[in-house]
């Protein structure tokens, strides 16, 4: 994890009338940024300082932070049961009505001992925590214990302070809680299913539902739904890392077809099967939204996780991980810059190699204007890899003004202040959108990582006294919570499955190779360039 994390820090369009996102001007070749990865240009800010343009604003302790019930993951009510009328109004209990041990600044919860966090999670009679409250606490926790761990205590203070399943207990006491817990245990199993594929965490769950259900027959049937529910999810994530694992496998054996044969090369390019930057762009989203959508809320968290320095033992997520969709979506991101690289380099003819150049030009702008901004950088990225950047005599012939434009855009310069502008624009379309077309945001995501690492690095988990940063974590659930919101949005474009195919498998080069293929294509120009062709020939 630890090497993956290094690396990443290192590293579907509107209708053709619709208006881009920003009507840009055209800089002169002066302006252009040099031809360089951006994406290791966020690994050269890593050390500077920055601000979350777009985001959330840097966490300043001690002021007063609103977290908005609407703008965190929603799940509604168990119907009837509830009265909507007072449902979120424990957003916040003062100190003295609340559990001990948590602390307020300006009526927000700022910290607290993790028991007494715990025990504000758990809903009682009169009361039912915020949402709010619930997706922070249920996605922050995992750093201080184990997900089975905070169940198997829901269970036990569920079943202990309100005498569950006592044949002894005030059944109408029972029936005024029972549905708090059902809606508690429908929130997490459909925000954070990912944790259920523990054992243990199926064990408690099945525990507690089975107390919940021997009461009345709506309870029965609120649990079965919510059982199916979460079996639903959990088999469609199977379902889907087993489809990413045979399109993996092809695409491996391809790549082995074309080793073996080299001269035969490979006998088609992405032109041959669609000269449409417009199509090409809304399959790109396709691939996109689909990686995002997997992608637990959770999994940012583990891919930080470290261990709690009140437990030596206890390294909370990372022995029993989950889901690994984050490392598979950098992959894809990985994929597509050497899908980019490897188009360009493949021809032979130098005309032939700038007519590439120019349509992916041509993709990413329409990936600009979707609101797809990782496809964009993926293929920036491709375009500044060095065999690529070195074929001069093929850029000469490339009309290079909208590559400028689009270069300008993603400028990496001020922490990426050009593309967070951008950002905010597709955010703000997205919420006033009147086609699902322009509710597309797929923000440039090993930018977001930072972010998140940035925040997480920047603030300390627990404070002097031993208590929990809560401020930290209100923080950190307000940028998650967004990308909940992105992740959501189905591609409204058609598919195209010979596009999809070709995209997800047709075999891409190994960094030396794309330099062999380059230096074939234009020749060596100084020493080390000739001395680099000749050990890559001898292989």
């Amino acid at each position: 994890m630890a090497k993956f994390l290094a690396e990443l820090l290192g590293c579907t369009l509107p209708d053709k009338g619709t208006p881009p996102l920003f009507e840009v001007r055209s800089m002169g070749r002066a302006g252009r940024a040099p031809v360089a990865s951006l994406i290791a240009c966020v690994l050269r800010e890593q050390t500077a300082s920055f601000s979350l343009w777009g985001a959330a604003p840097p966490v300043r302790f001690g002021n007063k932070i609103t977290c908005k019930p609407d703008t965190m993951p929603q799940t509604p009510p168990f119907t009837g049961q509830l009265n909507t009328g007072s449902y979120n109004k424990n957003l916040y209990q003062t100190k003295e009505e609340g559990y001990p041990g948590l602390y307020y600044n300006d009526n927000n919860l700022v910290s607290g001992s993790l028991e007494a966090l715990i025990h504000h999670l758990v809903p009682t009679v009169d009361y039912y925590p915020d949402r709010t409250y619930i997706f922070t606490f249920l996605l922050s926790s995992r750093l201080f214990i184990h997900p089975y761990e905070l169940m198997s205590k829901v269970c036990h203070l569920c079943t202990e302070q309100q005498r569950l399943g006592d044949p002894q207990a005030d059944k109408v006491q029972v029936r005024k809680i029972a549905p708090k817990i059902l809606q508690l245990l429908t929130e997490w199993t459909e925000t954070f299913p990912y944790d259920f594929r523990d054992e243990r965490m199926m064990r408690s769950l099945k525990e507690l539902t089975h107390r919940l259900a021997s009461g009345d027959e709506i309870y029965r049937k609120a649990v079965s739904q919510m059982s199916q529910g979460l079996i639903r999810r959990l088999t469609v994530l199977s379902q889907y890392e087993e489809a990413l694992g045979k399109i993996n496998a092809t695409a491996a054996e391809r790549l082995t077809v074309l080793k073996a044969k080299p001269q035969a090369a490979i006998q088609r390019d992405l032109l041959s099967i669609c000269n449409d930057p417009f199509t090409v762009a809304q399959q790109l989203t396709h691939i996109e939204l689909e990686r995002l959508s997997y992608i637990g809320p959770e999994e940012f968290v583990q891919a930080f996780v470290q261990k709690d320095p009140l437990d030596n033992d206890k390294n909370c997520f990372s022995d029993h991980k989950k889901a690994s969709n984050l490392e598979a979506y950098v992959d894809w991101f990985n994929r597509l810059s050497y899908l980019v690289a490897t188009e360009i380099c493949m021809p032979g003819k130098k005309k032939h190699r700038a007519r590439v150049i120019e349509f992916f030009i041509d993709v990413a702008r329409e990936c600009f204007n979707i609101g797809n901004f990782n496809s964009l950088m993926a293929i920036i990225s491709g375009m500044n890899m060095s065999p690529v950047s070195r074929l001069k005599k093929t850029w000469s012939k490339v009309k290079t003004a909208k590559f400028d434009i689009l270069e300008h855009q993603m400028d990496p310069s001020s922490n990426f202040y050009n593309y967070r502008t951008a950002l905010r624009g597709a955010t703000q379309r997205s919420i006033t959108a009147n086609s699902s077309r322009e509710k597309i945001v797929i923000p440039f995501f090993s930018l977001l990582i930072k972010d998140i690492y940035f925040l997480n690095e920047g603030c300390a988990n627990r404070l002097q006294n031993g208590h929990i940063n809560f401020e930290k974590f209100w923080e950190l659930a307000k940028q998650v919570s967004e990308f909940m919101t992105w992740k959501k949005v189905e591609c409204p474009f058609e598919k195209d499955r010979k596009i999809l195919q070709y995209l997800l498998t047709a075999p891409v080069f190994t960094e030396d190779a794309l330099y062999l293929a380059s230096y074939e294509s234009e020749g060596p120009e100084n020493n080390m360039e000739k001395d680099r062709w000749k050990s890559l020939r001898c292989v």
